[in-house]
């Protein structure tokens, strides 16, 4: 049958409208749905116990109505000394981690000078660590009544005498931040055992709001571990936290803020396998 030039145009065009219409419906397929319809999620945690975040942190968290996680190192005087402030801070809404009684890390990677000889990962086994771990958990239970944890292994460290020591605790976990990364790339490829993390020291506030704006470009999240701010170690100043807290604060729309805890149930409830 002969087709003229302008039939072949007609239905050359046709066809690519509806190619490009599969291919939208596919991508709208896979797209992660947040909770009311924001474009992302942002985690705002922070490590170790420190002074700084109940002197700074956590007042900015509640004057801009934002939820954070403190990862909890539970052997760090500050608990002890200041165990009411953290307890007022989970009945406020804030979530309490896990990061282990003693914060092992391994030694014998570059850069590990400060770790002490007793408290080594190298020389830890799977079951030492998987104990430690679970009386951590009871511990924080203690403090906030709460049984559902999330996890950050310190150090991102894996091996606890050369064995993988994670696969062994997992199971005590709703999710673990284990990977270093800024944004995660893929939602519904998301193993919620192994979360990337950044830990942003002497990041301005603009560099912090970069990186949730690439998250809402990518329809994905965002997670920030921090550590002192406004002082102690690994700090960020409090002006660039309060930047990065009002942008977030004043785009709500855009982006969910919650504890780990509550962002990964909905992860893994939503996650299309």
């Amino acid at each position: 049958m002969k087709i003229n030039k302008k039939h072949a145009l007609i239905r050359f065009i046709v066809a690519g409208l509806l190619l490009a219409s599969t291919t939208y419906a596919d991508d709208a397929a896979q797209a992660f749905k947040w909770p009311k319809g924001q474009k992302a999620a942002v985690s705002l945690a922070y490590d170790d116990a420190l002074n700084s975040q109940l002197d700074h942190a956590i007042p900015a968290l509640n004057k801009f109505g934002l939820r954070g996680t403190f990862y909890l190192q539970l052997f760090n005087p500050v608990v002890d000394q200041r165990l009411a402030e953290w307890r007022a801070a989970a009945k406020k809404g804030h979530e309490l981690g896990n990061h282990t009684l003693f914060h092992q890390c391994s030694k014998s990677k570059p850069g590990r000078d400060w770790v002490g000889v007793h408290r080594d990962l190298d020389k830890m086994s799977v079951e030492q660590m998987k104990d430690q771990v679970i009386m951590a958990n009871t511990m924080l239970y203690s403090i906030d009544g709460k049984r559902d944890r999330t996890f950050t292994a310190p150090c991102l460290d894996k091996e606890a005498g050369g064995k993988n020591y994670i696969d062994a605790v997992k199971s005590e976990f709703v999710a673990i931040k284990l990977e270093s990364g800024n944004v995660v790339p893929d939602m519904n490829k998301l193993d919620p055992y192994a979360v990337p993390v950044a830990f942003p020291a002497d990041a301005t506030g603009q560099q912090l709001i970069d990186i949730v704006k690439e998250a809402a470009a990518k329809g994905t999240m965002a997670n920030f571990t921090f550590h002192g701010v406004g002082g102690d170690h690994l700090s960020v100043t409090v002006e660039a936290h309060e930047e990065l807290l009002k942008y977030l604060a004043a785009n709500k729309n855009i982006y969910w803020v919650d504890t780990f805890v509550n962002q990964m149930k909905y992860v893994k409830a939503n996650q299309k396998k």
